[in-house]
């Protein structure tokens, strides 16, 4: 997909967001749909989710200091981030999102 908006010619960067769940279930799940939703509805970003289930990988909780469930962590681009809960508050996660999305547009 490519994004020519603003004239800017130069294509954006990806979003990588991962939400840490815990098994398949309805709270689990909530998140990573909420989040996609997030992702539609801001067709301007290019979003990549990788939701990672610590039920299947739990040595990653430690390893990516993760302390409560459900939690967001936004890697790239720079700054990491990181936002617990279902992500229910889409304009508020949507807002967070674009604030920082713009700050890392700042840089030379």
């Amino acid at each position: 997909m490519k994004n020519n908006k603003k004239g800017s010619g130069k294509s954006q960067e990806t979003l990588v967001l991962r939400p840490y769940v815990a098994g398949h279930t309805p709270k689990s799940l909530a998140p990573i749909s909420n989040l996609r939703k997030i992702c539609s509805d801001h067709s301007e970003w290019r979003c990549k989710i990788q939701a990672i289930d610590l039920l299947r990988k739990p040595a990653l909780a430690r390893g990516h200091q993760i302390i409560a469930i459900p939690t967001l962590v936004r890697p790239l681009p720079i700054p990491i981030c990181k936002s617990t809960g279902d992500l229910s508050d889409t304009e508020s996660v949507s807002v967070g999102l674009a604030v920082r999305r713009s700050a890392t547009k700042l840089r030379p």
